[in-house]
């Protein structure tokens, strides 16, 4: 069975000059100044252009939504008939990363309900044409599941019908064998030709954050209430930036635990060395954190871990696979992002709406691992399916990002380098040496 198909791996690092991450962080740290330089009261025509910068690249990330996700989820359905296929190692594979990644949407609903960093974050929707809609019950959201009408549900952005159509329409499609193939060949090239289109889109992710922090800095700027009292100006942008503190630290914060709760206990469990694991994956999870991308990672990682002792046909299939069904970071982000969403925007979630955004989560985060910022297009494209503001909810996300998606690209690369190892402990064969292929052996 050919291995699932990833999106081209980064040849190399690029230099600190060219890396995207030094532009979005200027971006950054420009938006700062010239908002705090430029409140909106004071000079409207700039806080327009701050603006139109980042409702300009939202959009483009909206136009994404749709083609992406059903691309993706058909293609990743039919991926785990094929993984079912291959019997033993596939369903020890699923099994694992089912359970790890519910693990982490699970610890991002604690953090998020815990700390609640969307309560000290201002959502500015007066300006941006948003009509909250009202949260809906728990037998309003399993009724929703229900696709009526999927061009009318995609058309409207409405993603969690067209995600169940996706999915029933992905099982479908592996049912029907090879004659299926055709058909899931297409989905695959719409998948790829997102993947670059996407990609051309993210190019412009540093005039976005750009636009986002100054639009989102110039309103504070002019004015915000801090327990009774009007505050203006610079000491009004410094409570914007601990808002933005606590969000960006309510993450890394997730992800330690997710470290310290899950991810060492199965090391201890599956008898892996933590301190040895650590140095394997050292240079690849740093990669994936200084350049926030996990395919620049995925080179070294497959050769560190072999190095580690795991078989090299086990790690050849198992973190490909990974990087589209185990990205433990990135669904942690997805549920702890759209908690703080909803309390910035007022609007309590309940238990079972919670849970029901999970398991959406949990669809809609496959296959996506090669997109940058692939979070902010699943967010944008769930929020609305359950009454909240994903265009002003990303548009308030965007500015801090990039430093959100370092860390949790690290945790990914680290889950999925782990989650080779356990699946070679658990087939018994963790630290075999397998044989250079020579003449002989190929008689």
């Amino acid at each position: 069975m050919a291995e699932p198909a990833l999106p081209e791996a980064s040849p190399a690092v690029l230099p600190w000059y060219r890396s995207s991450t030094l532009y979005i962080f200027a971006g950054l740290l420009l938006g700062v100044v010239a908002g705090g330089f430029l409140p909106s009261d004071a000079h409207p025509t700039a806080y327009d252009a701050f603006r139109f910068l980042s409702k300009a690249f939202i959009a483009l990330i909206k136009g994404l939504i749709v083609p992406l996700l059903f691309s993706t989820i058909v293609v990743g359905i039919a991926q785990m008939g094929d993984l079912r296929a291959v019997g033993r190692i596939g369903g020890k594979a699923l099994l694992y990363f089912e359970v790890v990644t519910t693990l982490a949407l699970g610890i991002g609903l604690v953090i998020g309900n815990v700390l609640r960093p969307g309560d000290r974050l201002p959502l500015d929707l007066s300006s941006s044409g948003i009509e909250l809609a009202k949260p809906m019950s728990g037998w309003d959201t399993a009724m929703h599941l229900f696709p009526s009408n999927v061009i009318e549900h995609a058309a409207k952005g409405d993603i969690l019908p067209v995600v169940a159509f996706a999915t029933l329409f992905g099982i479908s499609l592996t049912r029907i064998g090879e004659r299926g193939k055709p058909l899931l060949l297409f989905f695959e090239l719409v998948s790829q030709t997102m993947f670059k289109y996407t990609d051309m889109v993210m190019r412009l992710t540093p005039l976005g954050v750009f636009g986002a922090m100054a639009y989102n800095v110039s309103h504070m700027a002019a004015g915000h209430e801090v327990g009774g009292t009007l505050v203006r100006g610079w000491p009004a942008v410094l409570v914007l930036i601990r808002g933005y503190a606590l969000l960006v630290g309510s993450l890394y914060l997730a992800l330690v635990a997710l470290f310290c709760i899950v991810m060492v206990p199965v090391m201890l469990v599956c008898r892996i060395h933590v301190g040895k694991f650590l140095r394997a994956i050292r240079d690849p999870a740093l990669t994936a954190f200084s350049t926030a991308s996990s395919e620049a990672a995925l080179p070294k990682l497959l050769e560190e871990v072999v190095a580690f002792g795991v078989p090299r046909r086990v790690a050849s299939f198992v973190i490909p696979t990974g990087y589209s069904f185990n990205l433990d970071g990135s669904t942690l982000y997805l549920v702890l992002a759209s908690l703080t969403i909803a309390q910035a925007a007022k609007i309590e979630m309940s238990v079972t709406q919670q849970i029901a955004m999970v398991f959406t989560f949990m669809l809609t985060s496959k296959g996506v691992a090669g997109v940058p910022r692939a979070t902010l297009v699943i967010i944008a494209g769930t929020c609305a399916s359950f009454g909240l503001p994903g265009e002003a909810g990303v548009a308030m996300l965007l500015a801090v990002d990039e430093l959100m998606d370092m860390a949790r690209t690290a945790i990914n690369v680290i889950g999925n380098g782990l989650a080779s190892a356990v699946i070679a402990r658990w087939e018994g064969v963790l630290g075999e040496r397998e044989e250079p292929e020579t003449s002989v052996t190929r008689r």
